[in-house]
């Protein structure tokens, strides 16, 4: 895969790439290294799945991967973020885009949308927050920063196995070369620092692109709250949490991830299965029995479970496809043959 090079306003030089064709996706980095990630066969795999329905635009943010390792450290919050991404849309010449705002990347999403509304189409969040204090809370992600100075090659084991889920076998292995590679300790402990500071919660009701929040984490990473107030909070937002435990996208569920990130970007859509399957297995059943008529007493029966339950059960359900009621989430489960 080709990698261009595009200049940012401060001089600092950007790598990206650019493949596919259809409607502009920008994959946004966190710490990355995108020659390196092509040979992770996962991520390969969604790159070039992502590129059969859209534009895929990816690059490296300053100090990381293929851009200049030369930089300023007391300058890596937003505003150096926002002259990245500016930069590769400027140099490949690209007016309009959707966004996949990643981990670090969410606030930098969030804030370019807020100030350039006619250069953003749509946005996808995935594991990052506008305050991004909130991201780094957990006590499992405290303890693996901790490592970046100490010992940066078990920092990159970590990242990859028990920060993000991926195995050991090649996966695992390339993962962690791909964090290992991606930048310098110092620049990596710079970064995260700078992270601390980021907040663009104030910006949020400026924000008009249409939003897709999607959370699919451990109780050991963000707490799913994160999401629901980011999601609440947006103007035109909808939050899908997804099945799973593994804090990535396009690994647990490739097909789904894909069909659901695509479908939204191309279309402006959330398909119905994608939203039912974000219930739980538990969930899906009290849906079932409320599509057959049931009355929550007579689910509690059928399922052995109390009514309160019930309730609690169908309170998320409405909560996570976006529906008011019984009548609107009985047709849901309907139209989408539950």
């Amino acid at each position: 895969m080709e990698t261009r090079f595009a200049r940012a306003a401060d001089g600092v030089t950007i790598g990206y790439q650019v493949l596919g064709r259809g409607p502009v996706l920008v994959w946004m980095p966190s710490l990355s290294n995108i020659e390196a990630q092509w040979r992770i066969p996962a991520l390969r795999a969604a790159y070039l799945g992502l590129a059969r329905s859209c534009t895929l635009v990816l690059y490296d943010g300053r100090g990381t991967g293929t851009s200049s390792r030369d930089i300023d450290l007391t300058d890596l919050g937003v505003e150096a973020h926002l002259r990245d991404l500016t930069a590769v849309l400027d140099d490949a010449g690209i007016r309009r885009a959707s966004l996949l705002g990643y981990y670090h990347a969410v606030a930098t999403a969030l804030e370019f949308a807020a100030r350039e509304p006619a250069r953003v189409e749509r946005l996808v969040l995935f594991g990052g927050a506008p305050r991004m204090s909130e991201a780094m809370l957990p006590a499992q992600t405290r303890a693996l920063l901790s490592l970046v100075d100490q010992d940066w090659s078990l920092f990159a084991d970590a990242a990859a196995t028990a920060w993000l889920g991926w195995d050991g076998a090649e996966s695992g292995r390339w993962t962690a070369e791909a964090f290992r590679t991606a930048t310098t300790p110092a620049i990596a402990k710079a970064w995260f620092a700078a992270a601390r500071d980021i907040d663009v919660t104030a910006r949020l009701p400026e924000v008009k692109a249409p939003a897709l929040v999607l959370h699919r984490q451990s109780d050991q990473q963000i707490p799913v709250e994160v999401f629901r107030r980011l999601a609440a909070d947006l103007p035109d937002a909808r939050l899908v949490e997804l099945p799973g435990s593994t804090p990535t996208l396009f690994v647990e569920d490739p097909a789904a991830d894909l069909s659901l990130v695509t479908g939204f970007v191309a279309e402006g859509r959330v398909s119905r299965t994608s939203a039912l399957g974000a219930l739980t297995r538990r969930e899906q059943d009290v849906l079932r029995r409320l599509a057959a008529g049931d009355s929550n007493l007579e689910i509690g029966d059928h399922l052995g479970i109390a009514v309160h339950t019930v309730e609690r059960h169908l309170a998320n359900i409405y909560r996570k496809l976006g529906v008011r009621g019984r009548t609107a989430a009985v047709a849901y489960a309907l139209r989408g043959s539950i």
